[in-house]
């Protein structure tokens, strides 16, 4: 795990959107194309940013959605959906962009979803980490083991909290029980993982992760086994954590 400190969020955001351009932008050359997943809540606003504003032919890019909420109205502010659309896609054009569909039937989905990817190998995954140490929306124990792409998944409280702490909800009440995500194992496939964790809520789970066992109770401390992840930092997040 290659671990990457900035001083503040915005230059961790900077420096995470140009090692993944640089990345990008060499899948391009290599064969034409490239494809990514993308990540969205609070952790990614600054990397975001800044990725639209590198030089990057969007038009050969296909991208892949990490996580959904279950059963979300269509308009609803924390929709994960919206969100990329708003920051990302509306603005970079991509060549394709597959949205998980959260008010789709569940097990559909899953199947066709896990078709599309199994046949777009990943070159960069972003992501983030949870408080309670998630990937994605796996929660912990998370699943180690499983060969599905994507799965049903049950959110746990902690989980719940943080997304009411970032301000998408109203109240713990509003926060669906269930979302569709990315396995562990389909995220471990990509070439590459760019992983943007800022802010001091973060530092407990940090630690965890980058000193911890590899374990399903630490769900993200399975990066530590991928050969090319990259963890980007601020002063904040890094602080328990000796570098």
């Amino acid at each position: 795990m290659n671990i990457v400190v900035s001083k503040n969020k915005t230059r961790l955001g900077k420096k995470a959107a140009r090692k993944a351009a640089s990345l990008i932008r060499k899948a391009i050359s290599t064969k034409g194309t490239s494809n990514i997943i993308l990540a969205t809540g609070a952790s990614q606003f600054e990397m975001l940013e800044a990725l639209i504003e590198e030089k990057i032919d969007w038009s050969a890019v296909t991208c892949f959605h990490l996580d959904e909420y279950i059963g979300l109205p269509q308009d609803h502010p924390a929709l994960f959906k919206n969100y990329l659309e708003d920051r990302f896609v509306n603005i970079v054009r991509p060549r394709k962009f597959h949205f998980i569909d959260g008010r789709a039937n569940v097990a559909r989905e899953r199947k066709r979803l896990h078709e599309l990817i199994i046949r777009h190998p990943i070159d960069v995954a972003f992501a983030g980490i949870g408080e309670n140490t998630h990937l994605a929306f796996n929660d912990p124990p998370a699943d180690f083991c499983t060969n599905e792409s994507y799965l049903e998944v049950t959110l746990d409280e902690q989980c719940r909290k943080q997304q009411l702490g970032e301000g998408w909800f109203n109240s713990l009440q509003e926060v669906p029980t269930k979302a569709i995500t990315m396995s562990i194992n389909r995220i471990l496939q990509s070439r590459h993982i760019i992983c943007s964790v800022p802010e001091s809520r973060k530092s407990r789970a940090v630690k965890k992760v980058v000193e911890g066992l590899v374990t399903p109770e630490i769900p993200a401390s399975i990066l530590q086994n991928h050969p090319s992840t990259y963890l980007y930092l601020d002063k904040e997040s890094s602080h328990l954590i000796e570098i």
